[in-house]
């Protein structure tokens, strides 16, 4: 892939949500040894409020991946607001995707595939797809969807 993941942003047309606060004593990234530490970012809206609501439950699957990808747009607000250049991301290296879930529901991979599938975008489906694990849980504020991420930086 050629164009830049800030260009590629550009291009796509995508809208960034403001970076939400830490919600506890944490740091939203932490760069260690050439890699990039995301805590873990909820769906935030443009309007600063979340999508919340719980798979199998008020969600549909097509819900619930649309949260995961507003997750992604969270995840490259909060790494541009307190790391600074997205363009330093040579690519993915991990993530951890929580999807709020009723037990009956077992496809918390194709949730989490809102997510990958953007940073494919945005990265190339070599750098932008990584090591992943998807899981249900009952997640803080109701938060439809909580994903965590690993970046290895150049």
């Amino acid at each position: 892939m050629s164009n830049s993941p800030s260009q590629r942003i550009k291009d796509l047309g995508l809208v960034l949500p403001p970076a939400p606060p830490p919600a506890g004593l944490y740091k939203p990234v932490m760069v260690v040894d050439g890699f990039l530490y995301i805590s873990g970012q909820g769906p935030m809206k443009s309007d600063g409020t979340y999508i919340t609501g719980k798979v199998g439950e008020t969600l549909t699957l097509g819900e619930a991946k649309l949260a995961a990808e507003q997750v992604g747009l969270t995840m490259l607000s909060t790494i541009i607001t307190h790391f600074g250049d997205i363009d330093r991301i040579q690519r993915l290296v991990k993530t951890l995707g929580m999807v709020n879930s009723t037990p009956e529901f077992d496809q918390h991979p194709l949730v989490i595939n809102g997510f990958s599938e953007l940073m494919a975008d945005i990265f190339g489906t070599e750098n932008g797809v990584g090591v992943r694990s998807a899981v249900g849980m009952i997640l803080p504020g109701q938060v439809a969807v909580e994903i965590e991420a690993m970046f290895e930086l150049h």
